[in-house]
């Protein structure tokens, strides 16, 4: 690593060695010798590419995509119904930290306010949504293409999303991965889909997990797939303990299958709190379809 891979010539304060971007374990002193030794090198560099590619992949991610509720600091749950966008300040908010501020409002008769931010909200849906398109249209590629693809329009959905990839959004790398694998806006492409699902999940997207086990698993690499279902069961997806339930024990062994369950249950408790369970029962007392109330844009 101290000499060029080629012409073996050292590093020096004259001379700079520059490392192959790929495997990172070879290094050139110009470009000239790195074409040169390109075909000694190329198979060991792919080989060793794919290696830091699966190290990158399977690394346990910290968090889910969704990450924390930034009032209450704790993770929010998988599941949507469980927490809410407030359109003003575009904050996704856990549903026991909107009934907490629905139930101080009451008390203290004071005007609905975000939760977060305190900026009056929006008198109804309609005009949450004016709100988060004036707000979105420059600044939030993936909220506008998922508006675009509520209203049937895949071509622009696909637009957006790509630009948002760009800027380092990976919920935009799992709706495209959705988009090449239907074949809506974009023509089916698997190869694409694979790399989409691949960023999502390096990131923590534990749905975008799921379904590259499924895509694993539908070609045949079984041990690759079960490691990513047991990276989402871990991150708290329920389908992902479904499939590892159904293929234990000829694919699973026993220790595999107890560690994820432990830390699926693990992810799932350190959602809950009393204030949140306050809100689920205060929600089914009132009949509320979705939790913590209307007040925030789903």
């Amino acid at each position: 690593m101290m000499c060029c891979a080629c012409c073996g010539i050292a590093e020096g304060d004259d001379i700079k060695l520059k490392t192959c971007t790929a495997c990172k374990s070879a290094r050139y002193c110009s470009v000239k010798c790195q074409k040169e030794h390109r075909p000694q090198h190329k198979r060991a560099c792919k080989k060793r590419a794919a290696e830091l590619r699966d190290e990158l992949l399977f690394k346990q991610p910290e968090s889910t995509h969704y990450g924390d509720c930034p009032i209450c600091c704790l993770p929010l749950s998988l599941d949507k119904h469980k927490s809410l966008m407030s359109p003003c300040c575009s904050k996704r908010i856990c549903y026991g930290c909107v009934h907490a501020n629905q139930r101080r409002e009451e008390e203290m008769r004071l005007k609905k306010s975000c939760p977060f931010c305190r900026h009056p909200l929006p008198k109804s849906q309609e005009q949450a949504k004016m709100i988060i398109m004036e707000r979105v249209a420059t600044i939030d590629p993936e909220c506008m293409g998922s508006i675009h693809l509520n209203d049937g329009d895949h071509d622009t959905a696909f637009e957006y999303w790509t630009k948002a990839t760009g800027l380092g959004d990976l919920a935009s790398h799992y709706n495209l991965s959705l988009l090449y694998r239907d074949g809506h806006g974009v023509e089916k492409d698997e190869k694409m889909e694979v790399y989409h699902l691949e960023q999502a999940a390096i990131c923590g997207h534990p749905f975008a997990r799921f379904n590259l086990a499924n895509v694993e698993w539908n070609n045949g690499r079984k041990e690759r797939a079960i490691k990513h279902w047991i990276i989402a069961a871990t991150l708290g997806d329920g389908d992902a303990v479904k499939y590892l339930r159904q293929r234990y024990p000829r694919f699973v062994c026993k220790e595999d299958f107890a560690a994820a369950l432990r830390a699926h249950q693990a992810a799932i408790d350190a959602t809950k709190s009393s204030q949140r369970e306050a809100a689920t029962e205060y929600a089914i007392r009132n009949n509320i379809n979705g939790q913590g109330g209307s007040t925030s844009v789903p």
